[in-house]
């Protein structure tokens, strides 16, 4: 197959969009055409893909990235069996030439339900966007495929989908055992996401040793008070690093932190960094968001605290700390729960096998049809050029 795939939202080289599907299509033989902002987000392509370069997505600033998306997509999808779509700004005037291939839009997140979470978007206007958010998602749906990356997800549409789980690559043992007195998150910062809370467990833990490391990029609203604890050496705060060197950082800690908030977004759905956590062998502090208090509570690997309360986090943290049977049992059973349901090879196959599907069943109709020119090379247009 040739897939093309695109975001102009998130990092070009974002652990779901990147290191899973796309490594997967690879690795299944087919050629993907990737759409995303390599320049803006100084990220280098990988060699084995077809990169077009777009604007990023930020804040209120989106209209122009949807649009030059627009227009590589127009150029690209002409010789694609698949679109593959990442961000529902994306489904809104999709052009013609665009809308006649087998498009599929993957679905991350209750797009309506994390409005509220967006700190960019004036508070007024969040109940006013979410039926309109409802009627795009449902006419997506009529027009298009839907992959979810949630089982909660099913509910919000009318029709069966196909449910590709968001997990991670889980070696065969653990890389390290957990316990260097250092506390972890991997993954965005925001408010939502227990930044702040982050920060004053760290300010709690800091005299006594224990260094708490923040790795990923941060909401506009929370980053002085990141670089404030930085600059004070509450907190180390790496930024974003792409998702297979983060979890190498992590590696050895002695817990993983997951402190969302409680929110209509989070509320149903599983953080991949809880699993990503129990993968690499570090016990799990979560707040009790439903499907992670779950996991960890039934796997036995790690420490369920109150929402927003930092005091508690630091207690845990201390917990861990000192009870060294605890520390490895958590991570052990953590590992062992990860490998037996949370290996993304076990999904790969699925998410291949529905792009499979789907694109022989368009071509199925057209086999009588004067097959499609081959397309341009690369230097052809540039517009493909990084």
């Amino acid at each position: 197959m040739r897939i093309c795939v695109c975001t102009v939202v998130h990092h070009p080289e974002d652990a779901r969009i990147l290191h899973r599907q796309i490594r997967a299509l690879l690795d299944a033989g087919h050629e993907v055409t990737y759409i995303a902002p390599f320049r803006a987000c100084n990220a280098t392509p990988w060699r084995r893909v077809s990169p077009v370069d777009v604007p990023r997505a930020t804040g209120r600033h989106r209209a122009a990235a949807v649009r030059a998306a627009h227009r590589a997509l127009t150029e690209h999808a002409g010789y694609a069996d698949i679109v593959l779509l990442h961000d529902p700004e994306l489904l809104v005037g999709l052009p013609r030439a665009v809308r006649r291939r087998t498009v599929v839009w993957d679905v991350h997140e209750d797009t309506a339900a994390a409005l509220a979470g967006k700190g960019w978007l004036p508070r007024p206007l969040v109940p006013l966007l979410r039926p309109l958010v409802r009627h795009v998602e449902l006419r997506t749906e009529r027009r298009h495929r839907l992959l979810l990356a949630e089982e909660a997800y099913r509910e919000r549409f009318r029709g069966p989908h196909p449910v590709v789980p968001n997990t991670t690559y889980v070696p065969d043992l653990p890389p390290a055992p957990p316990g260097d007195r250092r506390v972890v998150h991997v993954g965005h910062l925001s408010a939502a996401r227990g930044a702040h809370d982050m920060i004053a467990a760290a300010r709690l833990l800091a005299p006594e040793g224990v260094t708490v490391e923040l790795i990923g990029p941060a909401d506009p609203d929370v980053r002085p008070a990141l670089r404030d604890a930085q600059r004070t050496g509450v907190v180390r705060w790496y930024g974003f690093v792409p998702n297979d060197r983060a979890l190498r950082i992590a590696e050895g800690a002695t817990a993983g932190l997951a402190l969302l908030h409680d929110n209509p977004n989070h509320r149903h759905s599983m953080p991949t960094k809880v699993v990503e956590y129990m993968a690499r062998g570090l016990p799990v502090i979560t707040t009790p968001n439903p499907a992670a208090a779950a996991l960890v509570e039934d796997a036995g690997a790690g420490i369920v605290v109150p929402y927003g309360d930092p005091v508690a986090v630091a207690d845990a943290v201390r917990r861990l700390c000192a009870d060294d049977e605890l520390r490895v049992g958590c991570g052990k059973r953590g590992h062992e729960t990860a490998l037996a349901k949370y290996h993304w090879p076990l999904q790969a196959e699925s998410f291949v096998a529905h792009l499979e599907a789907w694109a022989a069943e368009a071509a199925a109709p057209a086999v009588r049809r004067a097959p499609l020119a081959e397309p341009g090379t690369q230097a052809d247009s540039p517009a493909s050029a990084v």
